[in-house]
């Protein structure tokens, strides 16, 4: 029999939110950056196999709404974020055999709550953002070869707070945001040809959804803020282009995560207004089911697959506004 467990395991070094969390091909989870009332160039690694946490070498400088993308060879990119004062050109890598932090080539814009992407010939992709002066459009490729950037054709729209992910054909999809107003609309570039093209629009505008590639290769796009947070989903199909209303999460979710499951179900967590209880995406029926509490509410978290499945929730901002350390695990036994 299955049962649905949460269970709370050791807590970070720091408390934060608005972090980066990687599981490394190693196996542990390295956490970078964010905010605790101050900006953090802290970083700490997860054993799963301990249960511990570890503070390692710090990033070069402080940053928050940045991004992580495992490269190829098991290094992480981070690019970008906000330092407290000014958004961030600055990118660097976290070699994970080493343990240690070195600058690469910086970004062409400077860009922070934008997006990253890892496309099949190992370069990254990232678009969007804030600038401090103004919402972005503009995108560009890191190449881990040269450590460069180089920009590319712009989206058609300008967006931050977006979501993205890989499609089979190695174009990106990128759908909502915000730029003003929450966007409902939805674009994808195309790397060999180097252009941006639309598609449909989502049924709700929203910024700060989560977004999930399922196993049938469909997109789950839940939940989200449009004057309010959002309970409702929907699903995009890449191979019509066309976007289906799905069932309702059982509760408005505003700075969730959303993770897949080995067994392809998505597990959503945090974000619900004070609620820990998480919730179950089953795709075979379109419902989602309540998946236990946790021992916490939190916000601005992050959520890490580990190799056995198992999904490491960490850090975040309670609902009363206490920035977090504590981590817990969820897993089906």
């Amino acid at each position: 029999m299955c049962h649905l467990v949460w269970f709370a395991t050791n807590p970070m070094s720091n408390t934060r939110e608005y972090h980066i969390a990687s599981t490394l091909t190693n196996g542990k989870v390295l956490v970078a950056g964010g905010y605790n009332g101050a900006v953090l160039n802290s970083a700490e690694l997860y054993n799963p196999l301990t249960g511990t946490w570890a503070t390692i070498n710090a990033m070069s400088g402080v940053r928050k709404l940045h991004t992580a993308t495992i490269l190829t060879n098991g290094n992480v990119l981070i690019s970008g974020g906000n330092d407290g004062t000014n958004f961030l050109t600055s990118a660097e890598l976290f070699n994970s055999s080493s343990g240690t932090w070195t600058t690469t080539g910086n970004m062409n814009n400077v860009r922070g709550a934008h997006i990253a992407v890892i496309l099949t010939n190992g370069k990254v992709l990232v678009s969007g953002g804030d600038s401090g002066n103004g919402f972005l459009n503009s995108a560009e490729l890191y190449n881990p070869l040269t450590s460069t950037w180089t920009t590319v054709t712009s989206m058609n729209s300008l967006r931050v707070v977006h979501v993205a992910s890989v499609l089979a054909n190695n174009n990106v999809f990128v759908a909502g945001g915000y730029n003003g107003v929450s966007l409902a609309s939805a674009e994808i570039y195309n790397p060999s040809a180097n252009t941006w093209t639309n598609t449909a629009s989502m049924n709700y505008a929203r910024q700060l959804p989560t977004i999930s590639v399922l196993l049938n290769g469909k997109i789950l796009v839940a939940g989200g803020d449009n004057g309010g947070s959002l309970k409702v989903a929907e699903l995009y199909d890449p191979s019509s282009s066309t976007w289906t209303v799905t069932g309702s999460m059982n509760c408005a979710r505003l700075g969730h995560a959303a993770t897949v499951l080995s067994n392809g179900n998505v597990l959503v967590t945090g974000g619900c207004n004070g609620n820990s209880f998480a919730e179950l995406y089953n795709p075979s029926t379109g419902n989602w089911t309540i998946a236990g509490n946790m021992t916490t509410t939190r916000i601005y978290h992050t959520a890490s697959t580990l190799i056995n499945g198992t999904v490491l929730i960490a850090g975040g901002i309670s609902n009363s506004g206490t920035y977090l350390n504590s981590a817990e695990l969820y897993s089906t036994l």
